[in-house]
């Protein structure tokens, strides 16, 4: 089979950027853990609300802060990605890549009838 290949040498540039969704997944993780120091740190389950008069749970007491520290976290971590992806953006660097290409030939109906 007859092959047509064409080489030609590219260059490129080469940054390693950092993965924004791993940022985001920590920075909630960690805002839920700060909700849980924060559940745990004080204790105000014990009290009465003062404008409905309802005693929250503990666990109700968590939910609410994970709602506000979770969304903070996220913000958090994707500034830290955005800073570190602005940083990577000056060490880039370049590279010369060979650039292959190789096509083959469909088979010709003589070589089929063989």
């Amino acid at each position: 089979m007859p092959e047509h290949s064409q080489d030609r040498v590219e260059t490129l540039r080469v940054r390693r950027a950092p993965k924004i969704s791993v940022f985001l997944i920590a920075g909630a993780a960690l805002g839920v853990f700060v909700a849980m120091i924060l559940t745990f740190a004080f204790d105000g389950t014990s009290q009465v609300s003062p404008n409905t008069g309802v005693e929250y749970a503990q666990t109700q007491v968590f939910g609410f802060l994970a709602l506000i520290c979770a969304p903070i976290g996220i913000a958090i971590g994707a500034l830290v990605a955005l800073l570190l992806d602005r940083r990577s953006r000056r060490h880039t660097r370049e590279v010369s890549v060979d650039h292959a290409s190789v096509q083959v030939d469909p088979p010709s109906s003589d070589d089929a009838a063989r």
